[in-house]
């Protein structure tokens, strides 16, 4: 029984198809690898009741089908144990399989933990992350358009509104970046199963227009086959190949819907392709094609000698049979390493000895290069959002320098655009231009086979700022920003730490207790930064959010806090005590019965908590959680071992933050909200913020870190919250 496409590959045939096409490839950490995922996501389910394990097992599946080498494979395994998995980290990835399948993971994971106005930002960033990690390995995203087939294959049991969601979002970046990618044999899948959500009644005309007279069709191609494989033959040809191409859907349904064609005026629902050994191999069969049939004029496509900037190489042409086939009817006519190259695009590149990529494909990623150069340069995540759809869906034109080189622009560019492609210093000192020897204004749109000159001055003051509104790609915005970046450092240094500051202060911290150097690192290598100032005026500038930055920061404080709790075997492990003689405030602390004992006002544990003892000088045993920061740098020696009673511990105060949309009655609504949850409020003060919401800073009476983190769920629930989690007092 044939295999179909939904069903995904056991881990023998897994190694067997990687032993095929990667001999002498490390074929023991996929096997690792898919044990690892197979136990971590043991008693998850996906939305279709099946085990959750089998959506990674799929992605891997997908990866071995468009060749991959084994540190991909295994990464497509692991993709969402990070993010799905709460025992799973980076940091144990990285200790069980290694830094490289580290990384790959990292880039496939998303922005899910950190607090994000509304979830375009946390799509924005997120696809931001993925985009970077594509600049440092481009096998990222190959496993990310593996995970979203694979997603797309059981699109069916999401909600309706999550469907249509989905469905728009793939076509709107995942496709495209396939299609840039070469890598169509996803590109098409993932395109015709989104027009079944986004259209389902134009998809079904569609499927049925191309199910009406299939037989007759299958009829025509038979013929054509049969004819053109008896003419090569004939003239010697060896070792080809003929079959008829599978037909697109949702290609057929933009041309009907967007180009506004009738279905009969479609001309590719006939068509053969033609696989052979070399290239005048295949210009000796469009020779044959053309004395066989009468080529359309101007359907004839030489992808050979102009490829595609995706790598794909063709040749293409249209025909018309006669009465024999009175449909007109295309012909592709590659070689065998071009045919794998069109399915699995920058993938078929890859080098599996090295372990890197090919080295011709710098010119032919320029693409990804102008997206890295803009996307730190954007001010906000809709800006990042529609700048990315932008290049990713823009047509090309192609023009030439004064010298005869050939540069590929986005369509709609003008002189100002071919300036800054040119070099940031021509693009600053640009006065003027020519286009085909005449001199035209800055926003003139450029055609193919224009010839530019860009017209210079030493004299010149540098850019406008009214040039953002005369050029049209992302990179050329990107260069005009960074000239005023630099011109106005010193204000958007200030700026900057003054975001900080208050993003730092809403959040419960000091900015100050957050700039540690091993804080700031991953910041600075991510994004190229050098030093603090840098950042500051970044954030200024609207290179990054304030919000981002700290959510970071604070992250990085976190791991640290695990990191020294782990390293000190100085410390009493916690909650570990011989329990003598009656508790203190529901606390027993070992060797010291009848001891004062407080709680720390800077962490404020509750029973649940994982908590630790200090002795203080005068005022007996001081009580922190075990990860709270001023636990951690506190003396050692003055360590002593706590643990909550049993019971009737009595209640405890925990502070919580909630930002909100403002409303008259949402203060009283909340504090009844919560009050009623058996939590009595014992504080409580509110402050308004610029965008139309609050932060609210709440004191709670609760019995334990359950009960807290109820409270803090329910309130996450109500529409008006926007974020709700516990704070520092």
């Amino acid at each position: 029984m044939a295999r179909s496409k939904f069903d995904c590959l056991s881990l023998d045939e897994m190694l067997t198809r990687m032993r095929q096409y990667n001999p002498g490839a490390d074929l023991a950490v996929v096997e690792k690898a898919f044990d690892f995922a197979q136990k971590a996501h043991e008693g998850q389910v996906r939305k279709s009741g099946e085990p959750y394990f089998s959506h990674p097992q799929h992605v891997a599946s997908i990866l071995v089908e468009i060749m991959l080498d084994a540190p991909t494979v295994a990464a497509g395994l692991l993709h969402d144990t990070v993010e799905d998995v709460e025992s799973v980290t980076l940091e144990v990835i990285q200790n069980e399989f290694g830094k490289e399948i580290a990384e790959l993971v990292d880039g496939v994971t998303k922005l899910g933990h950190l607090n994000f106005a509304d979830r375009e930002e946390q799509q924005a960033e997120s696809l931001r992350k993925m985009i970077l990690a594509m600049g440092r390995d481009i096998r990222v995203v190959l496993i990310k358009l593996a995970d979203r087939l694979h997603n797309m294959r059981t699109l069916a049991f999401q909600p309706v509104d999550r469907q249509v969601a989905i469905a728009n979002e793939t076509l709107d970046i995942y496709a495209p970046i396939a299609h840039r990618l070469g890598v169509y044999t996803i590109k098409q899948e993932i395109e015709d199963l989104a027009l079944r959500y986004i259209d389902p009644e134009g998809y079904r005309e569609v499927a049925h227009k191309v199910g009406v007279k299939r037989a007759e069709r299958e009829e025509q191609i038979k013929y054509i086959i049969e004819t053109l494989t008896d003419k090569l033959n004939e003239m010697g040809i060896k070792n080809f190949e003929m079959e008829g191409r599978p037909k697109h859907l949702y290609s057929i349904y933009r041309k009907m819907v967007i180009q506004n064609k009738h279905f009969d005026q479609i001309y590719d629902l006939i068509a053969v392709r033609v696989l052979v050994n070399t290239i005048p191999d295949c210009y000796s069969v469009l020779g044959a094609v053309h004395t066989l049939w009468n080529q359309v004029p101007g359907r004839f496509k030489d992808y050979i000698s102009v490829p595609k900037n995706n790598m794909y190489q063709s040749l293409h042409t249209t025909l018309i049979g006669g009465r024999s086939i009175p449909t007109p009817f295309e012909v592709q006519v590659r070689t065998y390493e071009m045919h794998r190259v069109a399915e699995y695009g920058i993938a078929a590149h890859w080098n599996y000895k090295e372990g890197v990529s090919d080295s011709g494909l710098d010119k032919k990623l320029y693409w990804l290069r102008q997206i890295l150069d803009w996307q730190s340069e954007t001010r906000d995540s809709k800006e990042f959002i529609d700048g990315l759809r932008t290049d990713l869906f823009s047509g090309e034109v192609f023009v030439f320098t004064p010298k005869g080189d050939i540069i590929n622009m986005q369509r709609g560019a003008t002189p100002l655009d071919f300036a800054y492609r040119i070099h940031s210093a021509v693009g600053n000192a640009c006065v003027g231009a020519k286009v085909n020897g005449r001199i035209v204004p800055l926003d003139t749109e450029l055609n193919t086979g224009d010839r530019v000159e860009v017209m210079t001055s030493s004299a010149s003051k540098g850019p406008s700022l009214d040039w953002l509104n005369v050029v049209k790609t992302q990179q050329a915005k990107a260069k005009i920003r960074q000239y005023f970046k630099k011109e106005l450092h010193g204000e958007n240094v200030a700026k900057g730490k003054d975001m900080l500051e208050r993003e730092a202060k809403r959040r419960g911290v000091k900015l100050s207790e957050l700039t540690r150097a091993e804080y700031l690192e991953p910041i600075y290598k991510k994004y190229a930064i050098d030093d603090l100032e840098t950042l500051y005026a970044t954030v200024g500038f609207g290179g990054l959010t304030s919000l981002y930055v700290i959510s970071r920061l604070l992250e990085e404080q976190k791991s640290e806090a695990e990191r020294n709790e782990k390293k000190a075997p100085t410390l009493p492990e916690p909650n570990v005590v011989m329990r003598q003689g009656k508790p203190t405030h529901g606390i027993y602390v070992e060797g010291g019965a009848g001891m004062l004992v407080r709680f720390a006002h800077c962490c404020n544990p509750v029973p649940g908590d994982e908590i630790i003892g200090y002795i203080t000088r005068g005022r007996g045993v001081t009580v922190h959680k075990s990860d709270c920061i001023n636990a951690i740098n506190s003396e050692p020696e003055r360590a002593v071992r706590v643990s909550w009673a049993d019971e009737g511990t009595g209640t405890f105060s925990a502070s919580i933050r909630i930002v909100a949309y403002d409303h008259p009655s949402l203060l009283g609504e909340i504090t009844v909200f919560v009050s009623d949850m058996g939590a009595p409020v014992s504080a409580v003060s509110m402050r308004a913020n610029k965008n139309g919401t609050v932060t609210i800073h709440m004191v709670l009476q609760v019995m334990s870190k359950e009960q807290l983190r109820q409270a803090v769920m329910r309130i996450q629930k109500r529409s008006d919250v926007l974020e709700a989690y516990r704070s520092v007092s």
